[in-house]
């Protein structure tokens, strides 16, 4: 038996409707997902300069001082020379490998006194900045 039964399908304004909802969708959540990369680097970053940091205060503990400024963070991974000399460099160094910024950049290390500043440049790789290109401090 045949009915009156036209065919059914979708509307031009259903579609319509979808493909605008689809598009308000795309440009709210392409722009989260396009900003992880960036904040992953910073994470990545942060977590570099703990690891650095525990290593200076390891290096602290077996030599009674942060290295120099000039001895930098090549005093984890290999002994220094010069002022202050490392009586008690552990052998097998403080790290393995020195770690170079997301970004393909060597942390900065500057010793104050008796203490330290230790931070990435972040993006841009100069001083200041705003957003992914900000100083990442420890």
């Amino acid at each position: 038996m045949t009915g009156g039964r036209g065919q059914q399908g979708f509307t031009l304004i259903e579609i319509l409707v979808v493909v605008v909802i689809i598009g308000i969708l795309g440009a709210v959540i392409v722009p989260n997902l396009l900003s992880r990369p960036d904040q992953a680097r910073i994470t990545a970053a942060q977590t570099d300069l703990r690891v650095l940091a525990s290593a200076l205060d390891m290096y602290r503990l077996d030599n009674f001082q942060y290295p120099s400024t000039d001895q930098g963070l090549e005093a984890l991974v290999s002994r220094p020379s010069g002022f202050p000399e490392a009586k008690n460099w552990n052998p097998d160094g403080y790290i393995k490998d020195l770690p170079t910024d997301p970004w393909n950049s060597p942390y900065i290390y500057e010793r104050n006194g008796r203490d330290y500043t230790l931070f990435s440049y972040g993006a841009d790789g100069v001083e200041g900045g705003e957003g992914v290109d900000a100083d990442i401090p420890l």
